[in-house]
């Protein structure tokens, strides 16, 4: 069960990390854009989107094969500090 929980801690973190740099270098190119302005002016569209939409299946699959190989990581890493105890390495 603890390993369980730590995978999911782990995943919760790659997620969240993954979703802060996306947003950060977003603003940080929002504040520093520098429009070019042509020539001849033209009327634009008056509305902005910005971002993208993802479908939340994407992310509940990939939230949970990130935990399994998280889970993963975490029982080799035990198996292989288990081993090195009993060869006394």
């Amino acid at each position: 069960m603890k390993t369980i929980i730590q995978s999911l801690v782990i995943s919760f973190i790659i997620h969240l990390i993954y979703l802060l740099g996306t947003v950060g270098v977003s603003y940080i190119k929002t504040i520093f854009y520098k429009p070019d302005y042509p020539a001849k002016v033209e009327i634009l569209q008056s509305t902005v989107a910005f971002g993208a939409v993802g479908s939340p299946l994407f992310f509940l699959v990939s939230f949970v094969i990130v935990t399994m190989i998280c889970g993963l990581v975490i029982i080799s890493y035990r198996k292989v500090i288990s081993l090195k105890k009993m060869v006394g390495g």
